[in-house]
């Protein structure tokens, strides 16, 4: 069960690497905009719902976010931190197959 641990600076202002405990994802994937609707990538759908991030890397132990330049850090981090804690227990709820 992954659990947020931190964030990181990366060489891009733009950019920060969501650090995490345990594995979000079986395999990379990375999105410059939101994925369609039929997509069944959940944690995408509901990181690109935060206003400003605009790009993501889903690794298996973290996730590197690009954002708008107007888009503050404060506001989309601690949304993300949301937004993976709820992915997570969606996905550890009883019946989710996922």
């Amino acid at each position: 069960m992954p659990r947020v641990i931190g964030f990181e600076s990366t060489p891009n202002p733009q950019a920060v690497k969501v650090l995490l405990e345990g594995h979000v994802a079986h395999q990379p994937r990375s999105y410059r905009e939101p994925p369609p609707a039929d997509c069944p990538d959940t944690l995408a759908k509901a990181l690109f719902a935060i206003d400003g991030v605009r790009i993501l890397l889903i690794h298996h132990e973290f996730i590197t976010i690009g954002k708008a330049p107007q888009a503050s850090w404060p506001t989309i981090k601690r949304k993300a931190k949301a937004a993976i804690q709820a992915h997570d227990q969606a996905e550890m709820a009883p019946g989710n197959n996922g």
